[in-house]
């Protein structure tokens, strides 16, 4: 008998971790989905992975060190598994550049937010080279939705209609690292939100750095809520949510497009950032509290039950007390069922960075602490209004870190907020819709302990007991630019005026 030796290779292994906001979550799908068709299959368990990608942020001051630490814990680990690959991507890369390979000389690949697709080339091009490779390009290689992604969720997607901002908040770095904005064909979005339905996911949520100026490439102002209305008109899709618009840009149409279209809900993150208007200005955030406070009003007019969060900056430079009583002033007739607070990180490379009058350290704190305690009793306070009434929950997982010991599951309402719930005799998974009555308000989530009103199995809730995850080819054929998009349909009543 002849013996011989198997040549079948082991598939490598990658991790993604992610840093910053859902935009980068999201490209995360991407660089996954990127991963997967390059032949590499996830890491499980303990195992360490052959490939560990970083996906970072850059607005945070902290964000640096936090990487820089991080790829420090990991230099020993690859220096025991011959063949392992570190790959750094995202905003602080696109900052950073070849300073990352010069800081942690381990780092085989270095790529941009405009080229992400080029991360499987570049992981081989380094083995082969077997030197770092650094490619940062200035402007979008491909929009980012015509890659694959292997989605986290079953039951909830995330859908970038636009990327990169022609804002110049200059507190703000995304848009010298995320380039102008750059919108996608009305059909292309819709064709991937059908994708994900058709895939059974419940929910999506559309995204952009500033989501409701979408269409400003291709001369439309009123393609937004035109994209909301259209999204109403997919069978199958239940619920639809976006993040985050800019005040500047919220138009009366989109209110009524919210109201009159039933999958979407009425949750709205709408960034304040300061409720002074001297800040504001100094900002470039070009609107001032009363533009703010009467869209709040609007909304609520149109909406009563809508849920309306924010971000919030103490301590931008400059700031007094007057100014930060201002803030307050707004957060109270505002009424944020929570808030994003922030205590202002200088940036280099932002105006506000070499602004004179930048606040002491124990200033902004004492400022910041005051801020949270009142919105923390702002939202305890409207969510304790939550008590008696019946709520929709969309299951999810991982939302309850004591769901085991408390025997409760959790998920979303449609406005948003945090709901566990006992499941009683009903045996609910990850994707399934549930109605229960609310019996308790904590200052950051609900509690509903009695017997759920009802329980309802969803393909989503089917996939998720089986642990498939829907996988998107990319969607579109390049950048947005290339032609005129198809029209979006015609509206009516108070979305035409």
């Amino acid at each position: 008998m002849v013996l011989t030796v198997s040549t079948v290779q082991v598939p490598k292994t990658f991790q993604i971790r992610t840093f910053g906001c859902q935009m980068n979550v999201h490209d995360s799908e991407r660089l996954a989905g990127l991963l997967e068709d390059a032949g590499y299959e996830r890491a499980t368990g303990d195992e360490q992975a052959d490939v560990v990608v970083f996906n970072t942020c850059a607005v945070r001051e902290n964000a640096d060190n936090k990487l820089y630490g991080t790829l420090g814990h990991l230099a020993p680990q690859k220096a025991a598994k011959p063949g392992m690959q570190i790959a750094v991507g995202g905003c602080l890369a696109q900052k950073d550049r070849s300073e990352i390979v010069r800081r942690a000389p381990w780092v085989d690949v270095v790529f941009g937010t405009h080229n992400i697709g080029s991360l499987p080339v570049l992981l081989e091009r380094a083995r082969h080279n077997e030197e770092a490779q650094v490619e940062i390009l200035d402007a979008l290689e491909t929009f980012p939705s015509s890659l694959p992604a292997a989605r986290d969720s079953a039951y909830s997607g995330w859908v970038s209609i636009s990327v990169g901002c022609n804002n110049t908040c200059t507190f703000c770095i995304v848009p010298s690292l995320r380039g102008k904005e750059k919108d996608r064909r009305p059909g292309d979005v819709l064709a991937e939100v059908q994708t994900l339905v058709d895939e059974g996911v419940l929910e999506v949520t559309l995204l952009g750095q500033n989501v409701n100026s979408y269409g400003v490439e291709f001369g439309d102002r009123l393609a937004f809520g035109k994209l909301l209305r259209a999204c109403g008109d997919i069978d199958g899709l239940e619920r639809v949510r976006f993040t985050s618009p800019h005040p500047k840009d919220f138009t009366d149409d989109v209110i009524a497009a919210m109201a009159e279209t039933p999958n979407v809900c009425h949750s709205l993150h709408m960034p304040l950032q300061s409720g002074s208007d001297r800040l504001l200005k100094a900002m470039r955030r070009s609107y001032r509290t009363e533009k703010y406070l009467g869209i709040i009003d609007k909304v609520r007019a149109a909406m009563p039950d809508a849920a309306i969060t924010t971000d919030i900056i103490v301590g931008f430079p400059g700031e007094t007390e007057e100014d930060f009583q201002g803030t307050l002033d707004v957060v109270r007739q505002a009424r944020f069922s929570s808030a994003f607070t922030f205590q202002y990180s200088k940036r280099p490379g932002t105006p506000a960075a070499e602004l004179p009058d930048q606040l002491p350290k124990a200033v902004v704190q004492e400022r910041f602490d005051r801020l949270v305690a009142l919105q923390n009793e702002m939202t305890h306070s409207l969510n304790i209004e939550q008590v008696g009434r019946t709520v929709e929950v969309l299951v999810a997982t991982g939302e309850g870190k004591r769901d085991a010991e408390t025997h409760r599951m959790s998920g979303r309402a449609r406005d948003g907020r945090l709901v566990h719930f006992t499941p009683g005799d009903t045996a609910p998974r990850p994707g399934d819709v549930v109605e229960t009555v609310v019996t308790y308000a904590a200052p950051h989530y609900l509690v509903a302990d009695g017997e759920p009103l009802s329980w309802r199995r969803t393909k989503a809730g089917d996939r998720s007991e089986a642990g498939i995850k829907p996988k998107t080819a990319g969607i579109g054929l390049g950048l947005p630019s290339f032609g005129a998009p198809a029209p979006l349909p015609a509206v009516s009543g108070c979305a035409a005026q």
